[in-house]
């Protein structure tokens, strides 16, 4: 039976995917095959030998070692695309409350109180200094195109802007959803040229890390409006106020607030709400469950931050996978193993993904415990299971 270890409140909709006599799962299990974990941090947490693999229901994995993890053979999996509706619905209310000064002009009427009958001419004389513009015919740059960035983009289509994005690495999945109104932008510049509002959807890596910065900012159209509910670390907050303070910047909206941005004329901070609905929870907590269940049973990872995505029908009794650094000539040491003791391979896969690789063999001999012996002592190899 495999064992689970839930290290948050996962909901009942993941959970209950687990079928009972095959899986256990609880915040006790002692010797876990995997984890399930939401925000907790597991940078301090001992990570057992018995542990196969991480399944983090959400988007970002800066709670998770991964370097670590890689190193020991741990499958780190995230959730994309699991809470886009929520990110995108929050996005387009962000677009409406940036625009219409809608906050300022609600915490303005508050003040009217006890004014008793003359509350209605107070809000007629007073609501001028809270106007603000339409969005549809406005331009919107969407840098990344991801599961967020392509139903951003589509619903900010439909609401009638028109919509340039930005995706060097877009995939053929995400390049099939785009509406066919959303003009491709070649370069950053494009988007920071002609856009009025721009939205940034990526993972937080040293590339992407201070995108909105002074240097990209001076490049946008003065009076642009950014919005940031991915990372807050894709932003310079410093440099943010300083563009807003110039006029170069007409408001900033972020999900990850920091101490910088508070208070500040022009910030609307957001306390991290783009996940947090009832459906993203489900949903994340759902297709981590699945992601575990798959690699548990089958050898398949899908959705992985350290390792390639790999899958491979069932074709045969017995089912090998290896975890190996991707060096040259693994894969003929691999299979010398089967070779050398006369056990014939009938299909195999083998994919990388950087400096990591992983192979999966089907053979019919379901003896395969001198194979396994034998693969762990070549050099490189960091995992060997037998399904």
């Amino acid at each position: 039976m495999y064992q689970i270890k839930t290290i948050n409140k996962i909901s009942p909709s993941g959970l209950t995917r687990f079928a009972p006599g095959e899986f256990q799962y609880g915040d006790e299990i002692e010797n876990p095959d995997a984890f399930i974990v939401r925000s907790a941090s597991l940078h301090e947490v001992e990570l057992p030998a018995s542990l196969k693999a991480i399944a983090r229901a959400g988007a970002g994995v800066n709670n998770i070692p991964v370097d670590k993890c890689s190193e020991e053979g741990i499958v780190v999996f995230n959730t994309p695309g699991a809470n886009a509706n929520g990110v995108k619905e929050l996005l387009i209310a962000a677009l409406i409350l940036s625009s219409r000064n809608v906050l300022d002009a609600v915490a303005w009427a508050k003040t009217l109180k006890g004014q008793g009958a003359d509350v209605p001419k107070l809000v007629e004389k007073g609501k001028k200094q809270f106007v603000g513009p339409e969005i549809a015919g406005k331009k919107l740059g969407v840098i990344g195109l991801g599961a967020i960035g392509v139903k951003v983009a589509n619903a900010a289509h439909a609401l009638g802007m028109e919509v340039y994005g930005y995706d060097p690495y877009l995939s053929v999945e995400a390049a099939w959803g785009i509406s066919q109104g959303i003009h491709h932008a070649a370069s950053l510049n494009v988007i920071y040229e002609q856009c009025d509002y721009i939205t940034i959807h990526v993972p937080l890596t040293p590339e992407t890390r201070g995108t909105f910065n002074a240097e990209s900012i001076a490049a946008m159209k003065k009076g642009v409006r950014l919005f940031n509910l991915a990372r807050g670390e894709l932003a310079v907050p410093a440099d943010i106020v300083e563009a807003l303070k110039s006029g170069q910047v007409a408001s900033y909206v972020v999900d990850f607030p920091c101490d910088e941005l508070l208070d500040v004329p022009g910030v609307i901070p957001i306390p991290h709400l783009g996940a947090s609905t009832p459906e993203s929870e489900d949903n994340c907590a759902a297709m981590a469950a699945d992601e575990l269940i798959a690699l548990l049973k089958t050898g398949a990872i899908r959705n992985s931050i350290n390792f390639p995505n790999v899958d491979m029908p069932l074709s045969s009794p017995a089912r090998v996978t290896v975890i190996h650094k991707n060096v040259p000539n693994m894969l003929s040491q691999i299979t010398a193993c089967f070779a050398n003791a006369g056990i014939n391979i009938d299909n195999i896969i083998d994919k990388s993904k950087k400096e990591m690789a992983y192979t999966i063999i089907d053979a019919a001999d379901k003896k395969l415990d001198a194979v396994a012996d034998a693969l762990r002592a070549v050099d490189g190899v960091i995992r060997v299971r037998v399904i």
